[in-house]
Parts: structure tokens; sequence; C-alpha cells
């Protein structure tokens, strides 16, 4: 449905030096997917979406949507924002005060002079999917904060736009609300299947939501996959960083064979996943989640698997539904997570399993 080329946006700094915003961005979207763009502040995502949109004009590249090419530096092709057929929602929803749900929903269609009937008719089914039907005659300014993200969506869709297009659109949500809304998205997108691009920095929302994300930084995709593969196979240390809590450990390539290697390190050798680009001898950083660290208050034997240490506790956290336990191995210090129940105390010895399938090894040299 959409395929980003190359795009790259510019804008002029300071002393004539132009601030590249985008470059290079190059990824696919099947039609009735939901693709994240995923990125701390400032890598260019909104750029990217933005770029999409048309509401900016990029200085090269190519985005094609549904076979049509909307955007080609080398053609010199550039369809303005109004005929692209696309639906947005920004992190401000942008809701007429001045208007009932009914008239903030319709508005859209008025402006392109629809029948009466026809504009009544695709409102009022919008609304449904959106759980507002009930709400038509309330004034605007009368909504809570979810309703009103929901009418600024019902917006988006009356157009029955061919792409839907979200700018960190729960970003103005307290934490429980953003939770029932990124359930109330998810259910809206996949019921009706609509073909979305997903701006944000946080990454447990795009991990939720999305078919696939594409992680930025300065500019750049640094990596795209499913949200498992993005948290189980980071590709370079900023997207393993970023993406969730985890653990790094340096060391260095002893062993490589069929994607797994042996990493020499301050805790031992340890068997673990190798990333794209890890060669023997090369110095590495392994990652390893949390709650990838198993504990157990009992000796492990080989039948246990891999990477099976003994460590002390020095330090834990209860917070509610885990325990998080920080457990030195030799040199090294890990961060645990564990169910409430193990009670080990501060100073006392505890084990440690840690799944080869679970560790990756990244190139050092790709800290971002």
């Amino acid at each position: 449905m959409l395929n980003v080329r190359s795009l790259s946006t510019e804008y002029p700094g300071e002393r004539g030096t132009p601030v590249r915003a985008a470059q290079d961005v190059s990824f696919e979207v099947p039609e009735g997917k939901l693709f994240t763009l995923l990125g701390p502040s400032g890598c260019g995502k909104t750029t990217t979406l933005r770029s999409i949109a048309g509401l900016e004009r990029p200085s090269a590249g190519e985005i094609e949507v549904a076979g049509r090419i909307i955007y080609s530096s080398a053609q010199g092709i550039f369809v303005a924002p109004n005929k692209r057929n696309f639906g947005m929602v920004f992190q401000s929803y942008a809701i007429w005060p001045h208007m009932n749900v009914f008239q903030n929903a319709a508005f859209p269609l008025q402006v392109r002079k629809l029948r009466k009937k026809e504009i009544h008719e695709r409102v009022m089914r919008v609304l449904e999917a959106v759980q507002l039907a009930d709400l038509v005659d309330r004034d605007a300014t009368k909504l809570s904060g979810g309703q009103q993200q929901r009418l600024a969506l019902a917006r988006a869709l009356v157009m029955e736009p061919q792409l839907l297009l979200l700018d960190e659109p729960l970003s103005n949500l307290d934490a429980k609300l953003r939770d029932r809304m990124r359930s109330e998205l998810k259910r809206l997108q996949r019921e009706l299947s609509l073909t979305t691009v997903y701006v944000t920095h946080d990454q447990s929302e795009a991990l939720a939501l999305s078919h696939e994300i594409a992680v930025m930084n300065a500019g750049r995709v640094v990596q795209v996959g499913t949200p498992r593969q993005i948290y189980e196979q980071p590709h370079n240390q900023f997207v393993a960083d970023f993406v969730g809590t985890t653990n790094f450990i340096g060391g260095t390539v002893t062993a490589l064979d069929d994607g797994r290697c042996v990493v020499a390190c301050g805790m031992g050798p340890l068997r673990v996943q190798a990333s794209q680009g890890v060669t023997k001898e090369q110095v590495v950083t392994v990652s390893v989640r949390p709650e990838d660290v198993e504990l157990s208050e009992g000796p492990l034997t080989a039948a246990d698997g891999d990477n099976l240490c003994k460590a002390i506790v020095i330090a834990k956290d209860f917070l509610g539904e885990h325990l998080d336990f920080q457990v030195r191995v030799g040199e090294v210090v890990l961060l645990a997570r564990a169910h409430p129940s193990l009670r080990t105390p501060v100073g006392d010895p505890i084990y440690v399993r840690m799944k080869a399938e679970k560790c990756v090894a990244i190139p050092a040299v790709a800290r971002a």
C-alpha cells in the first residue's frame, strides 16, 4: 500500500548549513497493517510522517501509495496534501470547540459538499465504530480526553482514507486512559483493516500496537522488524537500549558457528546468538533482557542448559507484580526480573541461567 524509497528531508540551518531531519529513509507498509516509526525526539519520525502527508516537501526520494506516485524528486512530482486522500490525527486533536460531536465529524464531508443523507450515514457509521454515537449532540468542550481522541479519529476516518497517519495521538492522555485507548485503537485498526503509519517515542505503545516497527535514530532507519524481532533480536546497541530495559555485557567472540557464538567476558564464557555482522575475535556487547536472567535458589546442573552461573544478590526492589534483583557474577552486575515468591536476601548466593537464544551479541562499534 505504501512504499517510501530513499526519502531525505533537509531544513536550512545556521550559516547556510543544512539540517538533515530524515536521511535515506526506506520502508514498505502492506495493506491493512499498522506500521510504527519509533524513536527518540528529534530522530526524524514526525518529519517522515509529515512528508508522507504532504505537509513537508522532501529534498530527495520517492513516495508511492497503492501504485500511485505522490512524490518523486527525480520526476518532479508533488501531489498536494488535499489530493492525497489520507486521514491524519495529530498530537493536538484540534477539535473545534464551537461544534458538537456530529458537526466536528461531519465537517470534512461538508467541505466536500456531499449530500446531507450521505454525510449523515457516513458520520453515524464512524461514530458507531468509535463508540460516540450516543453523544452526537454533545458539545466538543464537554468531552473527556479519551472521547476527544476518538472524535479526532472519527473525523479522520469519515473521509474513508487510503492511509491513516497518526502522530503521537495518545501522548496527551494519562497513563490508564492511554492504555485503554491503545487497546481501542488496535481494535479499530484491525476491524476496519486500516493501513496505518503511527509515530511514537513510547516503546511499549509501539510493541503493543504494531504489525511492524521501524526504529529511527539521527534521521535514519536503523532496524525494521516485527515487535518480537525488534525486542529479542536487536541489530545494534541503540535498538537494544532504546526498546525496553536490557543488560549489556562486554566481551570478545572466541567461536562462531551457524548463528551462535561464544563470548569471553567478565562472567566467563557465554553461548549466545550472533546478530548481523558479528565475526570471530570481534569485540562485542551481549544484550540480555532482565526477564531472561533466570534466578534459582538451588544449584543448577549442565542438564539445565547454557550459561549457568553462581551469583551474589547485591540489591533487590519489590515492585508489586515482580522483584528486580541486582546480582553480581564475577566482574558483571546483572539486572534480573523475578516472581515475588523468590525471597533470597541481599548478600546471599543465588544461581543464574541465561538461555543462549535469549542473549544476543551485537558489534560494540554499533553504539549510537
